[in-house]
């Protein structure tokens, strides 16, 4: 049996920002319903030590942040909901969703919180050892590795920025490219060259992240050379792969205004998309800083401005009625 649930404000996805407008949503007595997704809790339940999240003197596993987020959310009036939406009409209000089970949402105003997944090489050494010295994020992870040596992946911007960042921790900070010049700006690449901290290696490819040591992690990084094949290796504590991020955007293509990478377009100095009573925050829209703090920041905002955009448009019905 498929069932529709109505509430003023509907919420996509439970990551930080999802949930933060969830809390704020809640607490203005809209009955928020969020629906969670297929990675329920966003990238966060995919990272174990957090450093740098306001308010914990002593490291916190990302997992156990989700969860307390998760039970504010509900405990101020939020409902959570299980469930992927595959079909959206945003036409009109109130706006028309359904999920893969052919369950209908119906809210007045949509917060879309879906993130953004870091683009991974797709190596199964990669996967094993994810988390244990291999990291998509210099500005989450490089503080782990301060005074040890560590390699960057990649030839653009994130690339070179998170090289850049490293060696505000690392005096040893290794860019790989697998071609023989970069597609980053050429003021990081400027200030990438006179950096005297970073080395790079031209027409290298990653072929395999190496393991070992006690407790297990990363030692090494097996390079292949895209231009003679010869393997060499290189040894590191830590590996970050910077090749990118795939915002998850698809659901509104044809519906609300992308930018040229795919991140929902909103107007500057607000969570405001391209459709009336429908807001971004997080990942889905940032990609710039991309952190847990900000999405969480942006999610406050999203409830925010769907919040006084409810008002307006209530005070609008209320004073056409009384013509």
């Amino acid at each position: 049996m498929t069932a529709t649930h109505s509430t003023r404000m509907l919420i996509l996805g439970s990551g930080p920002a999802g949930l933060s407008a969830a809390i704020y949503g809640a607490r203005a007595g809209l009955a928020p319903i969020v629906v969670q997704g297929i990675q329920p809790g966003g990238q966060l339940t995919t990272t174990t030590d957090v450093e740098n999240y306001p308010g914990f003197r002593d490291v916190i596993q990302g997992p156990w942040l989700m969860e307390e987020m998760q039970a504010q959310a509900e405990h101020v009036g939020a409902q959570m909901m299980w469930d992927t939406i595959v079909e959206i009409d945003l036409t009109q209000r109130p706006f028309r969703l359904i999920g893969d089970g052919g369950n209908v949402y119906v809210g007045d105003v949509l917060v879309i919180a879906t993130g953004a997944q870091a683009k991974w090489l797709g190596m199964d050494s990669e996967e094993l050892l994810k988390g244990k010295g291999v990291s998509a994020c210099a500005t989450c992870d490089g503080f782990f590795y301060r005074g040890k040596k560590v390699a960057v992946i990649g030839g653009g911007n994130t690339a070179v920025e998170e090289a850049l960042y490293l060696t505000n921790h690392s005096h040893d900070v290794t860019l790989i490219h697998r071609r023989d010049s970069f597609r980053a700006e050429k003021i990081l690449q400027q200030r990438l060259f006179a950096n005297e901290k970073i080395n790079v290696l031209w027409n290298k490819e990653v072929s395999r992240f190496v393991g070992g040591g006690e407790p297990h992690g990363l030692v090494a990084i097996e390079l292949k050379d895209t231009v003679t094949g010869e393997l060499s290796q290189i040894e590191v504590d830590g590996g970050f792969v910077a090749i990118g991020h795939h915002p998850a955007t698809e659901l509104f293509r044809g519906h609300l205004e992308l930018d040229e990478d795919g991140y929902l377009k909103v107007e500057t100095g607000s969570t405001r998309t391209s459709v009336p009573g429908v807001f971004a925050c997080g990942d889905v829209m940032d990609k710039v800083y991309r952190q847990a703090v900000t999405a969480a920041g942006t999610g406050c905002m999203a409830a925010l401005d769907a919040e006084r955009f409810l008002a307006e448009a209530d005070f609008e019905q209320v004073a056409h009625a009384a013509e």
